[in-house]
């Protein structure tokens, strides 16, 4: 199966990995990004808001963040961050607001494997980037779309049911040094944002399928033509 796997990626494909916000595609799949790339893919991210402090917003302080992404995307070797600066915590108020930027960017770079957040986070922006997702998949010419898949943010999903995963025992490393980056969101364990808590996570998910380490998604879509 993992040679099959293989055959599969190296085969370059377009990557999208859409992020309600700038850590979630290194929490969610920053090793698979990189492995990803490690494959030949051309891989993108697109960051749907961006960031508030205590609910209020500050531009020095998201400047901050919107470098600690450039870091990241640095280490994970991907060729592009997108972002949208919609406003962090009300992403749920109107969805139009996400449908609208997000069908221009999946329209121009047509990616074939796309990853989003899960369905049920309990975060309301990561629920609300989803349901735009779900909008925009099915509005847009997607015929060039062949997998889709939920990725987990440590931080904000629970009764996740993962029924794909991927070795990423050669590029769990990647990850850890690009969460670093992100220091104005790092925690201390046992938080569930910290490095110790995110290799405990690939861990748990490498040993439920018999990787050393994994990252766990659940598949939408898997078209095979």
């Amino acid at each position: 199966m993992s040679g099959i796997s293989k055959i599969i990626l190296k085969v370059m494909a377009k990557v999208l990995i859409i992020a309600p916000h700038m850590d979630d595609e290194v929490l969610g799949c920053g090793a698979t990004i990189a492995k990803h790339v490690d494959y030949g893919d051309e891989v993108y991210v697109c960051v749907v808001a961006h960031r508030i402090y205590n609910h209020v917003f500050d531009k020095e302080r998201n400047d901050i963040e919107m470098n600690h992404s450039q870091m990241a995307k640095k280490i994970l070797g991907y060729k592009e961050i997108i972002y949208l600066n919609l406003n962090d915590e009300r992403l749920d108020v109107c969805l139009q607001d996400i449908i609208i930027p997000l069908e221009d960017c999946v329209s121009k770079i047509k990616p074939e494997i796309i990853y989003v957040p899960f369905y049920a986070d309990n975060n309301q922006d990561h629920r609300a980037v989803f349901e735009a997702s779900r909008v925009v998949f099915s509005t847009v010419a997607t015929g060039f779309i062949k997998q889709i898949f939920m990725y987990e943010a440590s931080s904000s999903t629970n009764s996740f049911l993962p029924n794909h995963y991927v070795d990423i025992e050669n590029y769990l490393d990647k990850k850890i040094n690009a969460i670093r980056c992100y220091e104005t969101e790092s925690r201390d364990y046992p938080h569930s944002r910290s490095e110790q808590a995110l290799m405990v996570l690939a861990q748990k998910r490498g040993v439920e399928i018999g990787f050393r380490a994994a990252e766990a998604f659940m598949i939408l879509r898997n078209k095979w033509k």
